[in-house]
């Protein structure tokens, strides 16, 4: 057997094994090692092991996802989630479809400062769904706005998924943020307006909530000051150069801890919980890195992403038509893996083929331009069926709403998302400007 065959065997059998619910490090570990053993022999394994294990954990550019992983968990704790759709609700609430879309703007700000689309989800799935119930909101859309929203997480800055993707392709991490901020926003916005169109059509999925004073809204928005400085501070400082991202990151998990301590009212037992929880996830994020880099460094050795990028090169297919074939192929594993698992496995294949090809970018734009589609694409994952995490996370809260009408209620958000992929597929500027506007200052 060839080494492109033993590749494409174990190819094969770490989708078997995913397709079994094996978790995604232990796969990626296991296929790994016995496809380099098989290839290039148990000491050639040992060998790298010795070094790739040090260097891939002491690498700086890593710290920064424990850090922000643990500004997240402070965040939590300071009770920001509330507070964000609390000001959002006073705000839009009184509208047709205002519960809904506060939901989202809930979202949008807790994302910002935590980077995880399950813990988004999760906490603003906690604070809404009861205010949606008791404006008898649809089930279909009240579930669905909270399913679509926390996938804002992997997206808007600090995006762990978004620090992954950067240090697999060598990408700079603070300009992969600036990258990501206007489709962030994009996102947030195409929500609302699937939320508006919704109502329209059904006006009674989205009664409209009860009006708040003029002296509501302002405290409200008082309350949310947090949020706005630690995300001002934090990527302000990052965007400006005046921290690298892990020192904007340090600064950041040091601020929501003040706040969780001060406004949140969080004592020794909660900041014991937070670094446990920030050290258990952590270390399945380091687990999972391990696995994909003895994987990568077998395919390596079956010559697979080469040969495959070789093809494509030589095939005479537009640039373009590759491009969509993996943006389809992302949303056709979206339906049986999960958002991390899609970008360690497809990037070190896909990264190679969409780096031979001529889209008119330079390499690092290049970067930039397909990281925020495939992240886009993979969000998609978060909502599909049958794994969907945040559906699933969402209908362990909403139980007197069944399963199927939460994935009826995402059909909108899809259809957003879809509209935002081909825009951004268009006009690769969107995902450029910013870092090129930051560049030249």
């Amino acid at each position: 057997m060839s080494s492109f065959e033993i590749g494409v065997t174990g190819f094969t059998i770490l989708l078997v094994l995913l397709a079994l619910r094996i978790p995604i490090g232990v796969a990626m570990l296991s296929v790994g090692m016995v496809g380099y053993v098989t290839i290039a022999g148990p000491s050639a394994l040992l060998s790298y092991l010795k070094t790739e294990t040090y260097w891939r954990f002491t690498s700086f550019d890593l710290s920064v996802a424990p850090l922000f992983i643990l500004m997240g968990q402070f965040a939590a704790k300071a009770g920001l989630s509330q507070a964000l759709f609390r000001a959002a609700n006073v705000w839009l609430g009184h509208y047709r479809g205002g519960v809904a879309m506060a939901a989202i703007g809930g979202c949008a700000g807790f994302a910002s400062i935590s980077g995880s689309s399950l813990a988004t989800a999760a906490l603003m799935g906690k604070v809404a769904l009861p205010e949606l119930k008791k404006f008898n909101y649809a089930g279909s859309l009240a579930t669905g706005c909270l399913a679509a929203g926390g996938t804002l997480g992997i997206l808007i800055p600090p995006s762990i998924v978004l620090i992954i993707y950067a240090i697999m392709v060598e990408a700079n991490i603070a300009t992969l943020f600036q990258a990501a901020f206007i489709p962030g926003i994009f996102a947030a916005i195409g929500y609302l307006i699937a939320i508006a169109i919704v109502v329209r059509i059904n006006p009674k999925a989205g009664p409209a909530g009860a009006s708040a004073s003029r002296l509501e809204k302002w405290s409200a928005l008082l309350e949310i000051w947090p949020v706005l400085l630690i995300f001002l501070l934090v990527m302000g400082g990052i965007y400006s150069g005046i921290f690298t991202p892990t020192e904007g990151a340090a600064v950041g998990a040091v601020g929501t801890f003040l706040i969780a301590v001060t406004k949140g009212g969080m004592r020794l037992s909660g900041t014991i919980e937070a670094v446990l929880e920030t050290a258990v996830t952590t270390g399945m994020i380091f687990l999972i890195l391990l696995g994909a880099a003895i994987f990568n460094a077998f395919l390596g050795f079956s010559e697979l992403p080469n040969l495959a990028a070789d093809f494509f090169r030589e095939s005479g297919m537009a640039p373009m038509t590759v491009l969509l074939g993996m943006v389809i192929l992302y949303i056709l594993l979206g339906f049986v893996m999960d958002s991390l698992s899609m970008i360690l496995l497809t990037v070190p294949i896909f990264w190679p083929i969409i780096a031979g090809l001529d889209f008119g970018l330079g390499p690092d734009d290049l970067k930039l331009w397909f990281g925020i589609i495939t992240l886009i694409v993979v969000e998609v994952g978060l909502i599909t069926p049958p794994v969907g995490l945040n559906v699933f996370v969402i209908s362990s809260m909403a139980k007197d709403v069944p399963m199927i009408e939460t994935f009826k209620g995402v059909i909108p958000f899809f259809i957003s998302d879809g509209v935002r992929v081909v825009i951004i597929l268009a006009f690769p500027i969107i995902t450029l400007i910013l870092p090129r506007l930051l560049a030249s200052d």
